[in-house]
């Protein structure tokens, strides 16, 4: 959910600001390499050969899928992924089981307590492990991680971008925010795509 929404006639404006902040060059190459994708959701076929395509970063990362049609309660019930669901929610799941430790792999929502999509919240919450400031930092790497992957599939990452509130506060503290997660997947070795990309596959999907 957007907190503070951006008309889109503001929206270019808004991005150059963010841009304009961005003085290490990794840091900017990665958010001009999100702001180049689209802004908007995919629909229809072109989401389900992106599915498809977090489907196959889920494999090449060991990641456990649910069969199609098993309808978990939790996106990772701490055995496998819901993989019925958006592609943006499957990576950004997959960036969690990356960030997590072998423990928490283990535990329904890797023990971060409920997510958006979570339907048992009270089990969900009772796993969880971390106190909030740490479960706060691991969401936020876990977002800009998936984010950096849709961008690399050219997936709508913009999109996940605004979603996730990226731009929230963007005269005060969004800059340092981005800056400061992507400097910690940076220090962790994960700020690059580290997957293969089936090219093919993301042109027809694009």
């Amino acid at each position: 959910m957007i907190l503070t929404p951006i008309p889109r006639d503001q929206l270019d404006a808004a991005l150059d600001r963010f841009a304009a902040q961005l003085d290490d060059p990794a840091t900017y190459a990665a958010f001009v390499r999100i702001r180049a994708t689209a802004p908007e959701r995919a629909s229809g076929e072109i989401a389900e050969r992106h599915r498809k395509q977090a489907i196959a970063v889920a494999g090449h990362f060991g990641v456990p899928v649910h069969p199609p049609g098993t309808h978990p309660p939790f996106n990772w019930d701490g055995d496998a992924l819901d993989g019925d669901t958006e592609a943006y929610v499957i990576l950004h799941e997959i960036a969690h089981f990356v960030l997590a430790p072998p423990e928490r792999r283990r535990l329904i929502d890797f023990g971060l307590g409920p997510g958006p999509d979570t339907r048992e919240r009270i089990v969900a919450e009772r796993a969880a492990v971390l106190p909030l400031p740490e479960r706060e930092a691991d969401e936020a790497e876990a977002s800009l991680l998936g984010i950096l992957w849709e961008a690399a599939l050219g997936q709508p990452a913009l999109a996940s971008f605004l979603d996730q509130n990226w731009l929230e506060g963007l005269e005060r503290s969004a800059v340092r925010h981005f800056s400061d997660v992507f400097g910690r997947l940076q220090r962790r070795g994960l700020a690059e795509a580290a997957f293969p990309v089936d090219r093919t596959s993301q042109r027809a999907a694009l």
